[in-house]
């Protein structure tokens, strides 16, 4: 598949594969100096490029596993979408739930973006559903 890649800032890292069958591309901070995160805190840190997905895509934004389990960094909308018709500069909402102060370098691995397809639905309003099985129940209404 092909997807527009443009910098928007001159020292921005294209996104990567980091592995021949990585499900998602690694994203990287575009940053002119060190960013940090105090326990409880986020920030939108730049990635320094922008896309134009093929309409019917989008690009899931998710957390990376390292981050998570070392520092308790992950994302404060996960996953983030990048909708098909948006040109602006991704941004990536780190939030630090960890214990201790977190540093965002420069060119760090923080995300990971996964392209996905979109379906959209033609809603239809009615007075009432069909039954199922399930029917209401939520929220743990099946148990532990």
């Amino acid at each position: 598949m092909r997807v527009l890649i443009k910098k928007v800032r001159p020292s921005a890292l294209l996104p990567r594969y980091m592995s021949p069958e990585a499900a998602g591309m690694d994203l990287f901070a575009c940053l002119d100096g060190p960013v940090i995160l105090e326990p409880g805190e986020w920030k939108a840190i730049p990635t320094g490029i922008a896309l134009a997905l093929p309409p019917g895509w989008e690009l899931q934004v998710r957390p990376r596993s390292g981050l998570a389990l070392k520092h308790g960094v992950t994302l404060l909308n996960s996953p983030g979408t990048i909708d098909a018709d948006y040109r602006g500069e991704i941004q990536v909402v780190l939030i630090n739930q960890g214990r201790a102060p977190f540093t965002v370098e420069p060119a760090m691995r923080i995300a990971q973006a996964i392209l996905a397809p979109v379906a959209q639905a033609s809603l239809e309003e009615v007075e009432s559903l069909p039954p199922s099985r399930r029917g209401e129940g939520g929220f743990g209404h099946t148990g532990l």
